[in-house]
C-alpha cells in the first residue's frame, strides 16, 4: 500500500455517486491529489444525506451504484495512479427497521441472531423512541394501529410509514381470531395489550434522553451502538470492507468516532492484523489542546481537527484579540455571565442533568451495584453527582482504561479531575467521588468486582458525547465572541499563544503525528476555512469591529422585535454575515441573493443549539420568527448592507491572504494535507448543510498562474494548491523531515517561517499574518512598508544553499537573513526549495 501524500474529501450522496466521482478522477490526478477519501459509502437510511445511518455494512449502497459503480471508480483511480480511502462506521448502526439487522431485533427481541450485536440492555424492553408523542395519546389518536406489513408478510403495528412487526408467539393475541384489522384497531385496549406483548414499548422521542435501553450515538436516538469489541461483531459488520481490502479495491480506512468504541485501541489492533501492516489507517479523534496523540495506536494519525486549531495560533493577532472578548463579555445574556470555564462546566452539567440523564442513571446503577459488593455506604443520589462531578471536571473527550488498567496520563488525568470534582462537590459527595476515581485506576479494586470493566466502559463512552454536545454543540453556540475560534479541537476560552504555539505544536506533530491528515475544512467543521480565515482577522482591528457593531446595532435598531435578538445573538449575526459576505461584495448579485436562504437557517441552528431561548426537543419558533425576521429585514436594508460592505472591504482582503497562508502552511508542514471537496478554490460557508454544495464537476480545471488579487482568488488558490502538490509529489522527501522553526527579525509579527528537511535537501515556507490594511490596492501582495526591515535569520548550516521558489521559479543563494520583501515581491506566499 502507498501512504497518501494528499487526500480529497468527497462526500457521496445529495446528487454524488460513483459515476460523478469517476468523472471527478481527472481532475483530481491534475489537481495533485493522491487518494480520493469517500464519505461512508454502505446502504443507509434511505434518502440518507451523510451516510453515517448505515442499514447494511456490509452492501455498497445501490443508490450510490452499488458495489460494481464502486469497483468501476477503484479501476478509474488506479489507473491513474490514485489510491481509494473509505470512511467506515464501527460504532453504529441506523436503528431503523430498513436495517435487516435491526428488524430482526424488533421482531424477536432478545431471540434474535443480532440480539448481542447491538449495545443493549436486554433486562427490560426494547425502547423505540420514535413517536411524537405518548403511546397513550397516539392510540388514543388512531395513529397506531394493526397492519399488515407487505414488505415482510407479517402483522404489525403501524405508525404512519413504519411497520413495527409483532413477535411471532403474540401473532394470535393480535388477531384474536379475527381477520377485520380495522376492528381490532378500533379498540385502544386492545392494541394496548398487544403492544403490552412484544418485546419493544414506542416511546415519545422526547423521553429517550431520560431513559433508552441501548447506546445511542450522542443524542441521536435512530443510531444505535455496535458491539465490535465483539469477534463475531466485528467479523459480521466489517466483512465488506476487509474484502475490499484485501483485493485491492480500497487502499485505505477512516475510522468514525473512534472514542464511541469500548476498547479502541483494542478494535485497531484487531483491524490492523486483518488488514495488514501497510494499509493506512485515520481515526476522527478530536485532541484537546496539550492533548497528545496515542502513538500506541496502530494508525497514522488522525483526520486533522487539532491542525485547524493550531493554525488559529498562527493566524490570529495574539496580541489584541483577546480584545472582542473582553468588550464582548458586558453583553452577555442574563444568567449566563460566567467566565468560559465556568460556562463549559454549567453546559457539561446541562448535558448531563438533561439530555443524557438516563446514560447518568445507567452507570450509576452500575456504580451503586459495585459499591454495595464493596460494602460503601453510598447513595445512588451520590453517585450520580460524582460521576457528574468526575465528568465535568474531565479536560479530553475520554480516558482508555480497560481490563488491562490504563497508562499513567490517563491516571494524571483522572486524578486531577478528581481533584477538580472533590473542591466543587458538597461534602457527602466526596466519598462517592473517591470511590468512583478508585474504580477507574485502582485496577487490584477493580479485578475484585464484576462489572467494573463494564463500569469503566460505560463512563468512558459516556464523557465524549457529553464533550462533544456541551462544548461543539452548545457552548460553541452561546460563546459568540470570536466566532472564530468555535472550531471542532479549539479551544476559544484560552487566548490563542501566536507563531510560538503554533512552532510547537508542528515541533511535536512532526514527532509524533507525521503523517496524521492536515484538515482545514472538514463535513463537520462549523464553518468553511477560507470564513474561518477571515474571521480571524478580526482581532488584527478589533477596535473597528466594535465600533462598526455598535454603529450597526443603531441602525438596525428598529427591526427588534421586544428587544430580540439579544445583544450576543446580534453579534453573532454580524460575524456569521462577515464570515459568508460575497468577495465582490454588493456587486455580486447573484451571491447576495443567496445570503438570506443561508445565514437564515444558520441562525436558527445556532438558537436551537444555544440551548437558551429554544432547543431542539422544544423550539420556540415564535422567538427563532423574530431573530430571522430580524435578519431579513437587516439584509433589505440599504444604509446597513453599504456600510457592511464598506466596513468589511479590508478585512476582505486580510481574510485573503490568511486563507493562502494557511493554506501553503497546510500543503507543507508535518502531516498529509486534506482538502474539502471544493475547498481547494474556495470555502466560505457556514456549519452543514451550508457546507456540503454538490460539485459542479464538468467545470472543474485548474487554470494557468492567475494574478493574486482580490478578483482572482479563488483561481489563484486553486493554482496553489496544485503547483505545491505537484512539488510533494516529485519531491517527497522534501516534506518529510525534521520541522525547523525559522524566526523573524519583528518577533514573527508580519511573517512566519518554518523549514522542513535538512541542509542537504530541504523547503522552506514563509508566509504574511497580521496583514490588515497592508495589502497593496486591487493586489493580494503587502505593501512595502509592511515588509520594509523585516527579514529571517536562518540556521548557519543553510547558509549559501541555492534555492529555487516553487511559485514564480526564481532562484536565490541563502545567506544567514533573508529579506521578506525579496521572497514577497511576486507572490502573496512563498515557497522554496532546495535546487
Amino acid at each position: 500500500m502507498t501512504l497518501p501524500h494528499s487526500t480529497y474529501r468527497l462526500q457521496f450522496r445529495n446528487g454524488m455517486d460513483f459515476a460523478g466521482a469517476c468523472r471527478l478522477v481527472p481532475y483530481l490526478e491534475r489537481l495533485g491529489i493522491s487518494h480520493l477519501y469517500a464519505s461512508p459509502i454502505m446502504t443507509a437510511v434511505g434518502g440518507s444525506t451523510h451516510g453515517y445511518d448505515v442499514t447494511d455494512a456490509n452492501e455498497i449502497d445501490p443508490a450510490l451504484g452499488g458495489l460494481e459503480g464502486l469497483r468501476a471508480l477503484a479501476e478509474v483511480l488506479h489507473a491513474r495512479g490514485l489510491g481509494l480511502i473509505l470512511d467506515i462506521v464501527p460504532n453504529h448502526m441506523a436503528a431503523h427497521l430498513e436495517n435487516p439487522w435491526w428488524h430482526s431485533v424488533v421482531a424477536l427481541g432478545a431471540d434474535s441472531p443480532f440480539a448481542r450485536h447491538f449495545d443493549i440492555d436486554w433486562t427490560e424492553p426494547l425502547t423505540l423512541p420514535f413517536l411524537g408523542k405518548a403511546f397513550e395519546e397516539e392510540v388514543a389518536d388512531g395513529t397506531i394501529r394493526l397492519a399488515h406489513d407487505p414488505a415482510h408478510d407479517t402483522p404489525a403495528l403501524r405508525y404512519h410509514d413504519s411497520f413495527y412487526p409483532l413477535h411471532p408467539g403474540t401473532h394470535d393475541q393480535a388477531l384474536e381470531g379475527s381477520a377485520d384489522l380495522e376492528q381490532i384497531s378500533s379498540n385502544p385496549a386492545g392494541i394496548a395489550a398487544i403492544h403490552a406483548a412484544q418485546p419493544w414499548r414506542l416511546t415519545d422521542w422526547k423521553t429517550a434522553g431520560r431513559h433508552l435501553s441501548y447506546r445511542r450515538f450522542f443524542e441521536i436516538a435512530g443510531l444505535v451502538g455496535l458491539r465490535v469489541e465483539d469477534p463475531q461483531v466485528f467479523d459480521d459488520s466489517h466483512r465488506l470492507t476487509l474484502a475490499l481490502v484485501r483485493d485491492g479495491t480500497v487502499d485505505g480506512l477512516r475510522i468514525d468516532h473512534i472514542d464511541g468504541l469500548a476498547d479502541p485501541a483494542a478494535y485497531l489492533e484487531r483491524l490492523r492484523s486483518a488488514v495488514g501492516p501497510d494499509l493506512p489507517i485515520f481515526v476522527e479523534k478530536i485532541l484537546e489542546k496539550e492533548e497528545p496523540f496515542a502513538t500506541s495506536w496502530p494508525v497514522e494519525g488522525t483526520t486533522g481537527y487539532e491542525f485547524i486549531a493550531s493554525l488559529a495560533d498562527a493566524l490570529v493577532d495574539e496580541q489584541e484579540g483577546g480584545r472582542l472578548s473582553k468588550t464582548f463579555s458586558p453583553l452577555r445574556r442574563e444568567g449566563h455571565a460566567g467566565s468560559y470555564g465556568e460556562e463549559m462546566q454549567a453546559s457539561k452539567r446541562q448535558m448531563l442533568s438533561e439530555n443524557f440523564e438516563g446514560e447518568v442513571k445507567r452507570v450509576a446503577m452500575l456504580a451503586k451495584a459495585l459499591a454495595d459488593r464493596a460494602q460503601a455506604d453510598l447513595s445512588r443520589a451520590t453517585l450520580v453527582d460524582a460521576i457528574r462531578g468526575l465528568v465535568i471536571a474531565l479536560p479530553v473527550y475520554r480516558t482508555y482504561t480497560t481490563a488491562a488498567g490504563g497508562d499513567e496520563r490517563d491516571r494524571l488525568v483522572l486524578s486531577a479531575a478528581r481533584q477538580q470534582a472533590l473542591d466543587a462537590a458538597r461534602p457527602e459527595v466526596r466519598e462517592a467521588i473517591d470511590f468512583i476515581f478508585e474504580l477507574l485506576v485502582d485496577d487490584e479494586t477493580c479485578k475484585a468486582l464484576p462489572d467494573c470493566v463494564e463500569f469503566r466502559t460505560r463512563l468512558q463512552q459516556l464523557s465524549g458525547p457529553i464533550m462533544a454536545k456541551a462544548l461543539e454543540d452548545t457552548l460553541f453556540y452561546r460563546e459568540n465572541a470570536f466566532i472564530a475560534l468555535n472550531e471542532v479541537g479549539g479551544d476559544p476560552g484560552r487566548p490563542t499563544g501566536g507563531p510560538e504555539a503554533f512552532h510547537a505544536a508542528m515541533s511535536a506533530r512532526a514527532q509524533t503525528m507525521p503523517k496524521g491528515l492536515s484538515a482545514t475544512s472538514t463535513h463537520d467543521t462549523k464553518r468553511g476555512e477560507d470564513a474561518r480565515a477571515r474571521l480571524y482577522t478580526l482581532s488584527e482591528a478589533p477596535d473597528r469591529w466594535i465600533a462598526a457593531t455598535e454603529r450597526w446595532t443603531t441602525l438596525n435598531a428598529r427591526f427588534r422585535r421586544a428587544h430580540v435578538p439579544e445583544p450576543d445573538v446580534e453579534w453573532l449575526i454580524y460575524q456569521a454575515l462577515a464570515g459568508i459576505w460575497p468577495i465582490g461584495g454588493l456587486e455580486d448579485h447573484a451571491a447576495m441573493q443567496t445570503l438570506g436562504a443561508r445565514l437564515t437557517p444558520y441562525i436558527e441552528k445556532a438558537l436551537r443549539e444555544a440551548k437558551l431561548a429554544s432547543d431542539w426537543s422544544q423550539p420556540d419558533v415564535g422567538y427563532e420568527e423574530k431573530v430571522t425576521g430580524f435578519v431579513t429585514d437587516l439584509l433589505g436594508h440599504e444604509p446597513f448592507l453599504k456600510d457592511f460592505n464598506e466596513t468589511l472591504f479590508p478585512f476582505i482582503d486580510a481574510g485573503l491572504m490568511n486563507s493562502l497562508a494557511q493554506t501553503l502552511i497546510k500543503l507543507t508542514a508535518p502531516g498529509i494535507p486534506d482538502i474539502y471537496q471544493g475547498s481547494e478554490r474556495a470555502d466560505f460557508s457556514l456549519v452543514d448543510p451550508d457546507n456540503r454544495p454538490l460539485l459542479d464537476v464538468a467545470s472543474l480545471a485548474v487554470p494557468e498562474r492567475p494574478q493574486p488579487a482580490r478578483a482572482h482568488f479563488t483561481d489563484y488558490k486553486q493554482w496553489l494548491v496544485a503547483t505545491v502538490l505537484a512539488e510533494r509529489a516529485r519531491h517527497p522527501g522534501l516534506f518529510a523531515g525534521p520541522y525547523v522553526p525559522i524566526d523573524l527579525s519583528d518577533g514573527n509579527r508580519q511573517a512566519l517561517a518554518f523549514l522542513r528537511g535538512t541542509p542537504q535537501a530541504f523547503a522552506l515556507t514563509i508566509v504574511p499574518r497580521l496583514t490588515f490594511g497592508k495589502t497593496r490596492p486591487n493586489a493580494l501582495l503587502l505593501t512595502d512598508d509592511a515588509t520594509h526591515g523585516r527579514a529571517l535569520t536562518l540556521p548557519a548550516s543553510f547558509e549559501g544553499r541555492s534555492v529555487r521558489s516553487a511559485l514564480d521559479g526564481r532562484a536565490f543563494t541563502l545567506g544567514r537573513t533573508m529579506a521578506i520583501a525579496e521572497l514577497f515581491q511576486t507572490e502573496p506566499v512563498a515557497l522554496l526549495v532546495s535546487a
